[in-house]
């Protein structure tokens, strides 16, 4: 409701702002050249930028009646009387409402086409997500399934230290399991319009260690060489949000690099934006699958698997922070991830993306 009265308030605004702008322009050339015939089409065209600027059919016909009065009363002679039964009066009003009727309709078109492109690009998210949980959720739950039921069933039999094993299998299946629902609950709430990015300046040093630490906790034989700026650096964000998606993009390498030796996580400002990347040296993406890693599908190709939900995630996530976020393969081998925020409360320009990898 408040809502709606929000939209209401800002349409009068516009549709009033524009016909006082257009009045006072006629008002001001009507001192120096004759504007007598000028003046109709001046309002014509303040009808159609009102039209085009709010919602619905109601503030263009209003505006279209309010314009027809101003003219008549203010720009056709006998000036400052109403005389609305003048033909050319009637046919300027005709004019008026047919350019408010065409332009409302093109208008509430547009906008509906954009919100069905909209609505088909969340059901198609929404489609690749559910491919991929179908997929993800098979093979650990296969193997939680497959190690209780050996410990069940051969438990005086086993060995100590092959039911810790197979326990351990549990735990960490169980793990990766919590981590998915949570990169898909994040998905969802982002999707859903349900959460607010909240942004405040983050030191991105301690945002760096934050992620290291738990990173380490998940993989501690795996080293990272960190690169970021020597100076105080803080980047507008939402902290939580961000420490997931740059945890995601480095165990999708543990994961998925095949042949992996050396991970980097590099930050770096440029043009008032903070760019991150995460750089391995592993087998690196198949080309034909460069387009298909943030929409939530999951290929296995050359032996090489994506896990398309936790890319799914980090674009979404970045997406609604304003900014882009790519992938692309090193020319030495492996894969580059990058994304970029701006350094200023704001929407990060595209061109970011565009840079070569290190």
């Amino acid at each position: 409701m408040r809502k709606r009265a929000q939209k209401m308030l800002r349409c009068s605004a516009l549709t009033g702002l524009i016909l006082a702008a257009t009045l006072l322009i006629s008002l001001f050339l009507q001192e120096f050249i004759p504007v007598d015939a000028l003046v109709p089409s001046l309002f014509i065209l303040a009808v159609f930028v009102v039209a085009l600027v709010t919602d619905g059919y109601a503030y263009g016909i209003a505006a279209s009646l309010i314009s027809v009065l101003c003219v008549n009363y203010a720009f056709t002679a006998p000036y400052l009387t109403f005389s609305l039964t003048l033909p050319e009066n009637l046919v300027s009003a005709l004019i008026m409402l047919a350019v408010t009727i065409s332009t409302s309709t093109l208008t509430v078109q547009r906008r509906r086409q954009a919100e069905i492109r909209s609505e088909t690009a969340r059901e198609a998210m929404r489609a690749n997500l559910l491919r991929a949980i179908s997929h993800d959720l098979r093979t650990p739950l296969t193997t939680i399934y497959g190690s209780c039921s050996a410990i069940i069933e051969n438990y005086d039999r086993l060995p100590k230290a092959q039911q810790i094993k197979l326990l351990g299998e549990v735990r960490e299946e169980a793990e990766w399991l919590i981590r998915m629902v949570e990169n898909l609950l994040s998905v969802t709430r982002i999707d859903g319009g349900r959460l607010q990015i909240a942004k405040t300046p983050t030191v991105l040093e301690e945002l760096i260690d934050s992620v290291l630490i738990k990173f380490r906790k998940r993989y501690p034989g795996q080293a990272v060489t960190v690169e970021i700026p020597d100076e105080f650096l803080t980047v507008p964000m939402d902290a939580v949000l961000i420490e997931q998606v740059l945890i995601n993009l480095l165990e999708n390498a543990v994961q998925h690099a095949v042949g992996m030796r050396q991970l980097w996580l590099r930050v770096a400002c440029r043009g008032g934006q903070a760019i991150f990347e995460v750089e391995d040296d592993g087998c690196g993406i198949p080309r034909d699958k460069l387009g298909e890693l943030f929409n939530g599908r999951m290929d296995v190709a050359d032996g090489h698997k994506f896990m398309g939900i936790g890319l799914s995630v980090c674009a979404t996530i970045i997406k609604a922070h304003g900014g882009g976020i790519t992938a692309e393969n090193r020319r030495e081998g492996g894969a580059l991830f990058r994304f970029w925020l701006a350094l200023e409360d704001g929407p990060a320009p595209a061109a970011a993306g565009k840079e070569g990898s290190h």
